[in-house]
């Protein structure tokens, strides 16, 4: 602000151009989005690293296609931007896609960056997989919690919680695809089950699998938090599991949030991983 004062005052005088002017201006005003938009991570949660899960709905291969449609666009959001994204788990489709998916995203506020993807996200488009190629709806919805660290403290009676082990489903070389080093902990009293295959040893995998559950507990906290400022809130959509939040209409080439009306027409640019635009509008209107 201060150089662009500067750059006014000998623009006034005729020692600078307008367009010196208004290029100045106009990162200063990008600086100052960025610092509104910055201002919207303000929880606890937001800085930690997050475990995003997705799970293919009704609808067969269809469904298990636009479920890994939606990993790689995850995927590819995190490469473009700096994070660290591993695979933890992995339930292949009966022809292809995926019925379901896990993955880790490390990196500087990587929750509160992606906490609105929570929901149902619907795709519409011509079908390869219907010979007849009628046009066809499908779904799958978004899990994202925060991995907790250190900073947060969360018991678990060993009581509480069951293991089993099997092999792992996904790429992982000869060591991984041969031994049970996949594991699978239940919490008793919550019914929550996560799976991670991710390492080589069956001890690594328990050890990450205890640290996704104690995040999954912690994101049950959360929700029941954000469930009492909702009552307050009313009229905020709940982002529940049945709630469609998002829409991908491929052959009008058309990507809408339910929730915050933003919409982008690039939608290969959407699938290739450029969600920035919903990720912002989401947590604007959320600080709204």
């Amino acid at each position: 602000m201060d150089d662009l004062e500067i750059l006014f005052e000998f623009q006034q005088e005729g020692e600078g151009t307008e367009e010196e002017v208004e290029a100045k201006y106009n990162s200063v005003m990008e600086v100052l989005e960025d610092v509104e938009f910055r201002s919207t991570l303000n929880q606890e949660e937001d800085e930690l690293t997050c475990n995003l899960e997705i799970n293919a709905g009704a609808g067969g291969t269809e469904a298990c296609d636009w479920a890994e449609m939606l990993y790689r666009m995850y995927v590819m959001y995190g490469e473009k931007n700096g994070f660290k994204v591993t695979e933890v788990s992995r339930v292949n489709g009966d022809v292809a896609g995926v019925k379901s998916v896990g993955i880790e995203v490390k990196g500087d506020y990587a929750y509160g960056m992606l906490k609105g993807e929570n929901g149902v996200h619907r795709l519409v488009r011509i079908s390869p997989y219907n010979s007849q190629g009628k046009r066809m709806t499908s779904f799958a919805s978004v899990f994202v919690h925060p991995q907790i660290d250190n900073t947060i403290e969360i018991e678990v009676n060993p009581a509480d919680i069951e293991w089993d082990t099997f092999r792992a489903s996904g790429a992982g070389g000869q060591h991984v695809n041969k031994t049970d080093s996949a594991v699978r902990v239940r919490h008793l009293p919550s019914g929550i089950a996560v799976e991670c295959q991710q390492e080589r040893s069956q001890h690594l995998n328990r050890e990450k699998a205890l640290t996704m559950l104690k995040s999954r507990l912690y994101q049950v906290e959360l929700e029941k938090k954000r469930a009492e400022r909702d009552k307050v809130e009313s009229k905020k959509m709940k982002n529940e599991w049945g709630s469609q939040i998002r829409s991908y209409v491929l052959d009008d080439r058309r990507v809408k949030d339910h929730r915050t009306k933003y919409e982008n027409r690039n939608t290969d640019a959407v699938l290739a991983g450029d969600i920035d635009g919903f990720l912002k509008a989401f947590l604007m209107w959320e600080g709204v």
